[in-house]
């Protein structure tokens, strides 16, 4: 099988090794990848502050950049609801309907893909620690992902999953959101981080970087006893 790569922009720019993992992954389970290095961003930022007429510019210059045909493969839920979601108000009824419809078909997380497509749950994964994992709003309420990365990481040897408390509460990142309201955001980002402590896991694990970019932020700053780790850099340990 072969599939085309969408790297977010925000991993593009802050964390680059979280793409490379994720092409190991699925090198590993016999995927063959390729990777349009023109691609930007799907256009959520200016979709979500509402500037359509600009997400739009940017959406379509997406929807150009993968051939329509082949599964499109992605490391985050965020970028993947903006595409199966935000899409459809953008390109309803316009001469870009068909290619768009094309690409929502085709786009899916890496561990919606893993599951759900390819019905693997076992990557031969090794991390030995105890572990917790946050869902993001996205990946729960866009792209109805809850068990998939739960089963990857249950086949991970030495790994220990515990569950966290009030998993489907925000973090409180939401894009712009973090910046228009920044002390609900980071006092959102505390009782996150808290709940994580409180489990006893090492680790905090999600499928959006974005939300650990701002857990991460969070408990650096005040020296919290816990790392948080994209998916794919946890699945891609041997």
């Amino acid at each position: 099988m072969k599939v085309q790569l969408f790297i977010p922009c925000f991993i593009d720019q802050l964390k680059p090794s979280i793409a490379f993992d994720m092409i190991k992954i699925l090198e590993r389970v016999g995927v063959e990848v390729s990777y349009n290095p023109n691609q930007t961003c799907c256009g959520q930022p200016g979709y979500n502050a509402g500037y359509w007429d600009e997400a739009k510019v940017v959406g379509q210059k997406f929807i150009k950049e993968f051939d329509g045909e082949n599964y499109i493969v992605t490391p985050s839920a965020s970028c993947t609801g903006m595409v199966r979601n935000g899409f459809t108000q953008l390109f309803h009824n316009t001469v870009s309907h068909n290619e768009c419809k094309n690409v929502q078909k085709n786009i899916f997380e890496l561990s919606e893909f893993l599951v759900d497509i390819l019905k693997i749950e076992d990557v031969g994964a090794t991390f030995n620690g105890k572990a917790t994992y946050h869902d993001s709003c996205s990946a729960l309420r866009e792209c109805n992902i809850l068990t998939q990365p739960r089963k990857l990481l249950s086949k991970v040897k030495g790994l220990e999953l515990v569950e966290l408390k009030d998993n489907t509460v925000c973090c409180g990142f939401g894009g712009t959101f973090a910046v228009k309201f920044e002390p609900i955001s980071v006092a959102m980002g505390e009782q996150k981080i808290n709940n994580a402590i409180d489990t006893g896991a090492e680790v905090l694990i999600s499928s959006d970087y974005s939300c650990l970019f701002h857990l991460e932020a969070y408990a650096q700053k005040h020296n919290t006893p816990i790392r948080c780790l994209h998916l794919a850099e946890v699945l891609a340990m041997q």
